[in-house]
């Protein structure tokens, strides 16, 4: 094991809600066995950053080092340390990880529910970590990668910006994709166009849907869709509900889509959303990250009479993560995953970054701890 650089490295740290972030100086960790040190190449700045920002999640330790989702180089490894595809990880090896750690593995929701995103040990970087516990978040020049992280040796091939380009959107729109069973033939409608809701455009459609649809805004981000599978798009800020209701409608012989997917957050979607599915639909609930309010609805139209089914996806696993990295090294080609990264900035300027993915100004912002101010 050696150390590469300076003793001392940078990270953005969000010391609280709505309070300035700040670039502060951390020593350089003592790695304990089966830890490995990366350096950050790129880090993205996500939606839950912005909820982080305002304070709208629960039980967050900070200070923070935000950035959940990141790919770098190994910079140094204590002991001998394997990636999940079973790969010894080296110095110099180009990795991402999976930002889950602690989870426990021997809990009844781990055992008997299988459903390790509800773990109650379960652990985040960027998130559910403190910037006093260590370099345990993204936006940082090097990153502490514990023990019991799964790390994820990237595909021969796969870029850091392809790779990035999906970033955490990638497997949660995956993982909503797997929980509404997108199947061949079958025609999806997604409410929104955020980077959930792009990879779950992508997703359904290499799933075998024949007709995928999307509604959302700005055009920015209607256009990315368009280009990452959606063969419709509706912008909610010209369009009102019956509109979209009719479009979906007209688009699946009056019967409604055979699954919906909800990833823009917003309550007032579901009524809609509703309205769009068809008999016996699927409709998944992915953009609820924060709790942003109640909505009405209807349990006897909307549910029963219905027969739909609701799902709701919280999170992902290392499993998401690493089917993401596979059917992106084998279909890169086919969408241009690195378009949706429209902004790349340095540790110095993350709050510009936040700002702009709040006003939806980019498609995707990414943090590039090693670069300096422009």
């Amino acid at each position: 094991m050696r150390y590469l650089g300076p003793m001392i490295v940078k990270a953005c740290v969000m010391e609280a809600p709505r309070k300035p972030l700040c670039v502060q100086e951390f020593p350089l960790p003592e790695l304990q066995e089966g830890q490995v040190l990366l350096s950050c190449i790129y880090s993205e700045v996500c939606g839950t950053d912005v909820h982080l920002w305002h304070g709208a999640l629960e039980g967050v330790p900070y200070p923070i080092i935000p950035g959940h989702v990141s790919v770098g180089v190994v910079e140094a490894v204590r002991g001998h340390v394997r990636s999940l595809q079973g790969h010894s990880v080296q110095e110099g090896d180009l990795v991402t990880f999976h930002d889950v750690d602690r989870t426990c593995g021997r809990c009844w929701t781990c055992q008997v529910a299988q459903s390790p995103t509800r773990c109650p040990e379960r652990k985040v970087y960027g998130i559910t970590y403190s910037s006093r516990e260590g370099l345990l978040g993204g936006w940082a020049e090097k990153i502490l990668l514990t023990e019991t992280v799964p790390i994820l040796h990237m595909p021969q091939g796969l870029e850091p910006e392809v790779f990035m380009g999906a970033g955490c959107g990638g497997p949660t729109g995956l993982h909503a994709v797997l929980r509404g069973k997108v199947g061949l033939g079958e025609t999806v409608y997604v409410q929104g166009t955020g980077p959930v809701g792009i990879a779950a455009c992508v997703f359904a459609r290499l799933s075998g849907a024949s007709k995928v649809m999307a509604s959302g805004f700005p055009s920015l981000r209607l256009e990315m869709a368009r280009l990452m599978g959606a063969d419709l798009t509706l912008d909610i800020q010209q369009t009102c509900p019956e509109e979209r209701i009719e479009k979906v409608r007209d688009q699946t012989q009056g019967r409604g889509a055979d699954v919906v997917i909800e990833a823009c957050g917003n309550p007032m979607a579901l009524p809609e959303g509703f309205s769009c599915l068809r008999d016996g639909g699927r409709y998944v609930l992915v953009g609820h990250y924060t709790d942003a309010g109640c909505v009405q609805i209807n349990p006897h139209l909307d549910i029963n009479k219905k027969h739909a089914e609701i799902l709701g996806c919280w999170g992902t696993e290392a499993r998401h993560l690493w089917q993401t990295m596979e059917w992106l090294s084998r279909t890169k080609d086919l969408f241009p995953w690195e378009k949706c990264v429209s902004g790349i900035y340095p540790l110095d300027r993350a709050e510009q970054a936040l700002g702009d993915v709040e006003a939806l100004r980019v498609v995707k912002a990414l943090i590039a701890p090693g670069t300096g101010t422009d």
